[in-house]
């Protein structure tokens, strides 16, 4: 059972648009020290649509070298290609991941038996365990309630990255799933304390990039019922959530980022740099939390 802060971790590049391992593993580092349960590499955060397989595996692997014994990789490793997602799990394995994040099949709009087929196909080759990734926004398609749970019968899924923004559905995932060790992870930082309310077990943070230590305690006060706590923290962080999202995630935490001396900015496209106005809004955020 995972529990905690898990930062949905950039990818860096070079200017020249290369991977930036050495950036990655300062990172990496840098939200371990500051009390995260671990990462996600090669998710949404991470741009993992624009990286080669050859990246992908070498992000996951750079990743795992440079995480502390007692840090979690959650590699991600999902495609709307079920053949490639199972190659990139096996690789995962191999190295070490300590679980992997599946997201729903984008694009293709697979009907329930094959993403019922998808997941097991996955599960079947690889035996490591899947975090599920639901996200409609980004794939065009919602894991309804009781597809979660016929999925969580396969002991290898083990859990969902809830990022549907529903919390209606978020309740009803754990109702049906209490008899079972399956878990939900809030899919952003903003829903972190109605989800663990609900009985949720942490964040999969954009947010822990940059400020892993009060990410890492906002989610340790809702998890030990200091809600009050948990919430006066929540409010000091609120515009900073609402900056990093001012336009397509990771652009504006990759600027943040950047501004702060942790990695640089360089993206990928069709991703483009953070447009002038929206630098000035995010500046005026960091600044007031004295992170710049």
């Amino acid at each position: 059972m995972l529990k905690g802060t898990y930062a949905a971790i950039i990818t860096p590049f070079n200017r020249d648009g290369s991977l930036d391992l050495e950036s990655l593993r300062e990172l990496i580092s840098f939200i371990a020290e500051k009390g995260a349960a671990g990462i996600v590499p090669c998710g949404t955060t991470g741009e993992s649509a624009t990286l080669t397989h050859l990246e992908h595996k070498e992000v996951i692997k750079a990743s795992i070298d440079a995480a502390p014994s007692n840090f979690t990789v959650i590699a991600g490793t999902g495609s709307n290609n079920t053949e490639e997602a199972v190659e990139l799990t096996k690789y995962a394995k191999d190295v070490g991941a300590d679980a992997t994040l599946q997201i729903t099949p984008y694009y293709n709009k697979p009907n329930r038996k094959g993403i019922i087929g998808h997941f097991g196909a996955i599960s079947e080759a690889a035996d490591l365990p899947i975090i599920l990734y639901n996200i409609k926004s980004r794939t065009g398609l919602n894991l309804p309630p009781d597809l979660i749970q016929e999925l969580s019968e396969d002991e290898r899924i083990i859990g969902v990255k809830e990022a549907s923004g529903d919390i209606s559905q978020v309740s009803k995932i754990i109702e049906l799933t209490r008899d079972r060790d399956f878990f939900v992870l809030a899919g952003d930082d903003a829903s972190t304390i109605p989800i663990v309310a609900l009985g949720g077990v942490g964040v999969v943070s954009v947010a822990a990039n940059i400020i892993p230590a009060e990410m890492s305690n906002l989610t340790a006060k809702a998890l030990s019922g200091d809600f009050e706590g948990a919430r006066n923290l929540h409010y000091e962080l609120a515009p900073l959530f609402e900056a990093l999202f001012l336009e397509t995630n990771p652009i504006p935490v990759k600027k943040a980022a950047s501004l702060m001396g942790l990695s640089g900015g360089t993206l990928r496209l069709p991703l483009a740099d953070l447009s002038r106005e929206n630098e000035i809004k995010l500046e005026n955020v960091l600044s007031g939390m004295g992170l710049i």
